[in-house]
């Protein structure tokens, strides 16, 4: 049985999407209040000066939305990640929007919002992007149900990233380079 065919995969990629829906839905909470202490709109590229990699779920929601892409839509976006600069996201378009905005990684979609983390002493802190809340100046004002907890997510997001391996019958924790995927043919892996 194939992995589109599954229960089990199925039920993985349900879950997933809930999770993208509430990251979703918080990052809009967060920027209706906090919209004026937010510079996240399109054509922003802070963001987006990094190579990703993604986890195989992430990887197998990505590869789907780039089949469903025309071909030459295809070979387009690999050309361009063949060439991108190293310090930028293979997906930025030339007028700063994201290519993959659809299907992107959660990491995509919760920058910019306040983040609580670990510093590597293990003390909690919250950050966000440079450009938002005065350059974090703002950020001790920020409500905290305003702050995205990324251990939380990354929890969440590991664990049904493990189900899905389990459900392919593949090692857990791979990851994927969004400039690899870019340029595989999403119907069969291979290079375009």
């Amino acid at each position: 049985m194939s992995e589109q065919d599954s229960a089990a995969a199925r039920a993985i990629r349900e879950r997933y999407q809930e999770l993208v829906t509430k990251v979703d839905t918080f990052f809009h909470r967060v920027q209706s209040r906090y919209g004026g202490a937010m510079r996240c709109g399109a054509g922003c590229t802070a963001c987006c000066q990094v190579r990703l990699s993604v986890t195989a779920l992430e990887a197998s929601v990505i590869r789907e939305g780039l089949a469903s892409l025309p071909q030459e839509e295809r070979a387009r976006l690999a050309s361009r990640a063949e060439q991108a600069p190293p310090g930028a996201c293979p997906a930025l378009e030339a007028d700063g929007r994201c290519a993959i905005y659809a299907w992107r990684p959660l990491v995509c979609r919760s920058h910019g919002v306040p983040i609580r983390h670990r510093e590597p002493g293990g003390a909690a802190a919250v950050s966000a992007c440079e450009k938002n809340f005065d350059g974090g100046a703002g950020l001790p004002e920020v409500s905290p149900d305003c702050v995205l907890d990324q251990t939380t997510l990354s929890t969440m997001l590991g664990v049904l990233d493990a189900a899905h391996a389990d459900a392919r019958g593949t090692p857990r924790g791979e990851r994927i380079r969004l400039d690899t995927l870019l340029t595989e043919n999403p119907l069969g892996g291979e290079p375009l």
